[in-house]
């Protein structure tokens, strides 16, 4: 517990657990002689996207999925990167892709996500994803939306009729995030930092997750007393020691002292989202090879 009453949702341990989980399907797999490939995709000279790729790799590997890196120069142009994501879109060795960004400059990231083939897009950014998961139909879906979910499973939420509040309306991020709600049932609203009466609206819902990318946002006065909270803000800023910290949306230590279930950040939504990712590829090797 961090400050009060709430019970930490703990990320790290819930990845772990899936990760086990993962590592024993993709071990069936190699015993009937299929060994799981992901491929990814990234512009030369983006240190930190390098950095992201080799965690991705180390990752991959420990499961025993085969991980390819494809590098494309910073100058490439359209039809480079089209061309790269239509040969692994034909070879039946690739059984998820991947796209790390940034893209070349004057490559639009729409048009390359729209390009991918919808059973190896991994990330779920495939307009064709997004669509399947409106209509409630099997596809790949955005990994975070994934985690958010998972985790309140593992929490023990039942989310049918349960009143829900989305801070964020990302494509990619907040409106999968409540898609998935919807599909189980419960009762949401979508909202962005500039919804009139935000605070009053929080405190009615028994689930509040925030995906706006504004440190500091959700305070106490939002939640509703033994509410669960799930922080889904990445943001960087600069300590009073002078030196950057990455924190969520959500004023951990004061809303601790009201949630009944909050997850932090770091440890919280993001190492779970890596684990979705993961799963998003066995699957993926699953569907291609008839699991």
């Amino acid at each position: 517990m961090t400050g009060g009453m709430a019970n930490m949702i703990d990320g790290r341990a819930l990845a772990a657990e899936e990760r086990r989980v993962l590592g024993d399907r993709v071990a069936s797999l190699a015993a009937q002689g299929r060994q799981v490939r992901l491929d990814a995709i990234l512009t030369e000279g983006d240190a930190g996207a390098e950095i992201y790729a080799q965690r991705q790799r180390a990752g991959a590997e420990q499961l025993g999925i085969k991980f390819h890196l494809h590098t494309i120069p910073q100058d490439a142009d359209e039809a480079t990167v089209f061309a790269c994501i239509q040969g692994l879109n034909a070879d039946p060795q690739v059984h998820a892709m991947m796209m790390f960004l940034p893209l070349p400059e004057g490559v639009e990231p729409e048009r390359i996500q729209a390009a991918i083939d919808p059973h190896k897009d991994v990330e779920g950014v495939n307009p064709a994803n997004i669509g399947n998961a409106v209509f409630g139909r099997r596809s790949l879906v955005p990994c975070t939306a994934l985690a958010v979910r998972h985790m309140l499973e593992r929490r023990g939420v039942d989310l049918c009729g349960v009143r829900c509040l989305v801070v964020g309306q990302s494509n990619i991020v907040g409106k999968p995030i409540a898609l998935l709600l919807m599909r189980s049932e419960a009762t949401v609203f979508s909202v962005n930092r500039f919804t009139k009466d935000l605070p009053d609206l929080a405190r009615t819902c028994d689930v509040v997750i925030s995906a706006a990318g504004v440190p500091g946002l959700v305070t106490p006065e939002w939640i509703k007393p033994g509410a669960t909270v799930i922080d889904v803000g990445i943001n960087r800023i600069q300590g009073p020691d002078g030196k950057s910290h990455v924190v969520g949306d959500v004023e951990t230590t004061e809303v601790a002292e009201v949630a009944g279930a909050i997850s932090p950040v770091p440890g919280g939504v993001g190492p779970v989202t890596v684990a979705m990712l993961l799963r998003n590829v066995v699957e993926s090797a699953e569907q291609a090879t008839g699991g």
